[in-house]
């Protein structure tokens, strides 16, 4: 049976008993959901699940609170959820109820979350160790903190509380790192989805488009193919395109202005992550393309470095020199490549890394170092790779010509067994790409 996560349960199944196994049988892990947020007054943001909660059940409701206890006789794996309520369910939607739970989930138990205070403090009971994520949620922390000072006021009885509390994000996020073939799927869905968005906002470019239409076409094609935006999509027309993360969106395009899209779609709460970067008249002026051809140059030396066994931080400096070299060669720096970089000089045009982890965050978990060194790329792990060039319009320490050209290029990209697969790779990259594409624009 497929949840409505598009995962088979029992590959949830699989993750969980692989994360108990990890932690050990004197263990207990705690996992909340993710509150639900007030936008202004009475309306709520839209409800997204925790990451961590979803990737272990692909259960989608708030207020509700997975509990692994390793190696319990009565069950290992059990979820605190809302009850059944008609009346309720007439005004928010069908609930699964614990009983649904157990069923739809695979899970070993299920009880309303209203009995999380009287049945919890008796699953820490005897438990040395206490995985959470300490900090995320306020409310929670407290609550967690009152059910172990209760163990620990029994102690005089014979109870025996944790006295161990660890990170939870040790143990998941190195499983969450690597892409089952079944998550591979979804996100492969999810970049598709946003290659087609990015295609519609190119088709619809024109000089005099406001930055919100074009948005509001990306957005559409996400809703079209069953999915939501995965952050805040940014389209930056002109100078707009020089500020890294701008979503006001409010903006107007002018004839000879490159306009900067960031945009990715979320497909069952997993993410793509796509930029491209192109000319809202069709066709890029000469220096425009020179430096979107330089920034596509550092893209394809980043690209050469995804493959197992590659160091992470060895596509980050492939991408810096090349942009450097090219940098050097325009005139935009000055001196010798290896000062150059050795003083970060090219951070005046390129402010940040290469990439990052992706999967069910847009900055997904995981670590980019280990014992204090960069870490070896290993197959099944997805990240992104783009690098950019940002010329601030009111840099007078350059000629006018370069002021205000904004580019950023990004792809995402699988690490396979013998290199790597890019996800994103259908979507036009290259200028010529770009231009031919715009080409095929209605009159």
């Amino acid at each position: 049976m497929k949840a409505l996560a598009g995962i088979e349960a029992k590959e949830f199944v699989r993750r969980r008993r692989q994360l108990m196994r990890i932690a050990g049988d004197d263990a207990i892990l705690v996992l909340p959901a993710a509150p639900e947020r007030i936008r202004s007054r009475d309306t709520h943001y839209p409800y997204r699940q925790d990451s961590d909660l979803w990737y272990l059940t692909g259960f989608p409701e708030p207020a509700a609170v997975l509990v692994l206890v390793p190696g319990r006789a009565h069950g290992e794996t059990i979820l605190f959820c809302r009850e059944r309520d008609p009346e309720r369910e007439g005004w928010d939607g069908p609930r699964t109820g614990p009983e649904g739970a157990v069923e739809r989930f695979s899970l070993d138990d299920a009880y309303p979350i209203d009995d999380l205070d009287e049945i919890l403090p008796g699953l820490l009971e005897g438990r040395s160790r206490v995985y959470y994520h300490f900090g995320r949620d306020t409310e929670f922390d407290l609550k967690l903190i009152g059910w172990l000072n209760r163990v620990r006021a029994q102690a005089r009885s014979g109870a025996q509380p944790p006295h161990e509390f660890l990170e939870l994000g040790h143990l998941l996020d190195e499983l969450r790192l690597f892409k089952s073939p079944a998550e591979l799927k979804l996100m492969q869905r999810a970049a598709d989805i946003s290659v087609q968005a990015h295609e519609a906002a190119m088709r619809a470019a024109r000089p005099g488009i406001r930055e919100y239409e074009l948005q509001a076409e990306i957005e559409r094609v996400f809703r079209m193919h069953d999915a939501v935006p995965a952050y805040g999509t940014i389209v930056g027309a002109g100078d707009n395109a020089c500020v890294l993360h701008y979503v006001t969106n409010s903006g107007q395009a002018h004839d000879g202005d490159l306009v900067l899209v960031d945009a990715g779609a979320e497909y069952r709460n997993y993410a793509a992550d796509i930029t491209r970067t192109f000319p809202i008249g069709g066709r890029f002026s000469r220096e425009q393309r020179l430096l979107h051809d330089l920034v596509g140059a550092a893209q394809a030396a980043a690209l050469a470095h995804a493959r197992p066994g590659a160091v992470y931080e060895a596509g980050h400096d492939a991408a810096v020199r090349t942009l450097t070299e090219g940098l050097l060669r325009l005139g935009l720096l000055k001196g010798s490549l290896e000062k150059n970089v050795a003083d970060g000089k090219y951070k005046r045009f390129y402010r940040h890394k290469t990439g990052h982890w992706l999967g069910l965050d847009v900055h997904d978990v995981g670590d980019y170092r280990i014992d204090n060194e960069s870490r070896l790329l290993e197959a099944g792990m997805v990240f992104t790779v783009e690098p950019g060039l940002y010329i601030a319009p009111d840099d007078a320490t350059v000629a006018a010509k370069w002021r205000g050209i904004g580019i950023r290029i990004e792809d995402d990209v699988l690490v396979t067994k013998d290199g790597h697969r890019v996800l994103t790779g259908k979507l036009a990259r290259s200028a010529e790409e770009i231009e031919a594409l715009m080409a095929e624009r209605p009159r």
